[in-house]
C-alpha cells in the first residue's frame, strides 16, 4: 500500500480501513488530504477486499474543507479543489466494495458530505452533523448534494439554512446514518453492519451497489430500464447461479467470487 501523510490505511482480513489522521487540523480536507483519500479508495477498489471502513482520529470526524487552503486560491483554484472533492465522493460510490463510515465525532460541511456519500454509516452517540455554511459566509452547496439524497427536502433545508448541528440519534432518525450507538460499541457495531452487508457474492454485490447508484435519482421508468437489464445479465453470473442452486438444493452456498 502507498505511504500516506494524512491517512492510516491497513487491510484487516477482507476489510480495508482508511482512517483520516490529521487530528490537529480536525481532519480538514486540504488538497493533499483529498488526493490521499482518492488514491486510497482507488487502491482499495482494485483490491480483493469486500468492505471498506472510513474512520477518523481525534475530536472531529472531519471539519470539511480546509479554509487555509481555500482562502489562498482564486476562483479557478477553488473550482479545481471542489472538483477534486467531488471526484473523491464519486469514487467512494464507484468502488465495488461496501463502504461504511465510522463516525466518532462531529462531521461538518464536506465532512458531513463524506458521511452522506458512504454506502452505510454508524455514528457514536457523541457524534454530530452540520452544514454550517448557512450561518456563515460560504454556503454548503456541494456538501448538500449527497445530504439531500439521504434526508429529504425539508430536513435538508433545515440543515443547510440554519447551519445548526443535529445529534447522532436525529441523524439516524433522518436517514443520514444507519445507527447511532453508544461510543464504546462503535467499532463492534460498525464491523457487524459491514459483515451483514458483505455476505454473498462479491462480484454480484459490487455490480448491485453500482446499479443502485445508477438508478437512484432517475425517473421510475428509466430506473426500471437500467435495473431490468443489469439484473437479467447478472442472473447468468456464477454467483447468481450458485445462490439459486444452493437455495433449491437446500445447502450452504459456496461462492465462486
Amino acid at each position: 500500500m502507498a505511504d500516506y501523510e494524512h491517512l492510516l490505511v491497513k487491510q484487516d482480513g477482507d476489510t480495508i480501513r482508511i482512517t483520516m489522521n490529521r487530528p490537529e487540523r480536525r481532519n480538514a480536507l486540504s488538497e493533499a488530504h483529498l488526493r490521499e483519500l482518492l488514491t486510497a479508495f482507488r487502491d482499495a477498489g482494485r483490491s480483493d477486499a469486500t468492505g471498506i471502513v472510513l474512520a477518523a482520529e481525534g475530536k472531529a470526524f472531519s471539519a470539511g474543507h480546509d479554509f487555509a487552503d481555500v482562502a489562498s486560491r482564486d476562483l479557478a483554484g477553488v473550482r479545481d479543489l471542489l472538483k477534486l472533492c467531488t471526484e473523491v465522493m464519486q469514487t467512494i460510490q464507484e468502488v465495488p466494495q461496501v463502504v461504511v463510515a465510522r463516525v466518532q465525532a462531529i462531521a461538518t460541511a464536506a465532512g458531513c458530505q463524506l458521511v452522506a456519500t458512504c454506502d452505510l454509516a454508524v455514528a457514536a452517540e457523541s457524534a454530530a452533523f452540520a452544514l454550517p455554511g448557512g450561518k456563515a459566509g460560504w454556503f454548503c452547496h456541494t456538501p448538500a448534494v449527497p445530504v439531500a439524497r439521504n434526508v429529504g427536502r425539508k430536513r435538508l433545508m433545515e440543515l443547510a439554512l440554519t447551519g445548526d448541528a443535529i445529534d447522532a440519534h436525529t441523524a439516524a432518525e433522518w436517514g443520514l446514518v444507519n445507527y447511532a450507538v453508544p461510543d464504546d460499541e462503535l467499532d463492534a457495531r460498525t464491523d457487524e453492519l459491514l459483515a451483514r452487508a458483505t455476505r454473498g457474492s462479491r462480484f454480484g454485490k459490487g455490480v448491485g451497489k453500482q446499479t443502485l447508484y445508477a438508478q437512484l435519482d432517475r425517473p421510475e421508468a428509466d430506473a426500471y430500464a437500467v435495473a431490468v437489464e443489469v439484473m437479467a445479465a447478472l442472473s447468468q453470473s456464477p454467483g447468481a447461479k450458485e445462490g439459486m442452486a444452493s437455495f433449491l438444493e437446500k445447502r450452504p452456498a459456496v461462492w465462486p467470487d
